[in-house]
């Protein structure tokens, strides 16, 4: 058996979405969710967005029409990203904005998360990425 060391990382510095269309992707968080643009590479294509608490890269596909959506269920890599909100009435606010929004395609409106008190919603925004919003009273 190994020896228990103490954790070589310190969180997650960035996480980075492949999607289907960068232009849709970067106004979902821009324009729905109220992200600020914190820097982009045009050339590659990929736009860098933050909450203050959370960066996000979104990199565009090569070839969009032959990418290949999804399946959280065959495909390895990442299943969703999870992103916090600070309170019960903000997550159904949020849920409504969010349902609301041009591309996005609604998985499950807020339900509690297992046997709670945990509650949560799940979409796929524009681009094609799987995201939940979840509030823990906790």
């Amino acid at each position: 058996m190994q020896e228990k060391i103490a954790a070589l990382t310190a969180g997650v510095d960035h996480v980075g979405l492949a999607v289907a269309d960068l232009a849709q992707s970067r106004a979902f968080f821009m324009d729905c969710l109220g992200w600020q643009l914190v820097g982009e590479r045009p050339d590659y294509p990929a736009a860098f967005v933050s909450d203050g608490h959370t960066r996000i890269t979104l990199w565009q596909v090569a070839d969009p029409a032959a990418s290949i959506a999804f399946d959280r269920r065959r495909n390895v890599g990442l299943h969703h990203l999870a992103l916090k909100v600070t309170g019960r009435a903000l997550l159904d606010q949020l849920h409504a904005r969010v349902a609301a929004w041009p591309g996005v395609v609604v998985e499950f409106a807020p339900q509690l998360a297992g046997g709670g008190p945990k509650w949560h919603s799940m979409i796929r925004e524009p681009g094609g990425c799987r995201i939940e919003f979840a509030w823990d009273p906790r």
